[in-house]
């Protein structure tokens, strides 16, 4: 598993440095600056949880259990579901989509909750 995340989580940090350098050469002028504000805190928050994905796999070598695979599989989720709504809200200006945005949050934050009882536990 450890392999699963360290892998996953680079990849999902070259899709965010991507989408950042997209955000700021192709978006500037397009979208409102409210929205390119938007586009930015999605992959400010994508990139951070994709390193941490590689943390969890790095964790997960020495400290394999289910908490540990948990918090991999919810940074996942939360980069989903909040980076995925943040874009799309910022490319369409669908404001309802700010309610699904929250639920990737508190994936975020049971990802960092499995990770510290899950290390901890080891």
């Amino acid at each position: 598993m450890n392999r699963t995340f360290v892998s996953l989580g680079a990849w999902l940090a070259f899709v965010a440095v991507a989408l950042g350098a997209f955000g700021t050469h192709s978006l500037r002028g397009k979208i409102s600056d409210a929205n390119l504000d938007v586009w930015h805190t999605a992959v400010q928050y994508h990139l951070f949880h994709a390193v941490a994905l590689i943390a969890v796999g790095l964790v997960a070598a020495h400290a394999n259990n289910k908490l540990i695979r948990n918090a991999g599989w919810l940074f996942v989720a939360g980069i989903a579901v909040f980076g995925g709504s943040l874009y799309t809200l910022a490319l369409t200006d669908v404001k309802v989509l700010g309610a699904i945005t929250p639920l990737g949050g508190l994936c975020f934050l049971g990802g960092w909750a499995c990770l510290a009882v899950g290390a901890s536990k080891s």
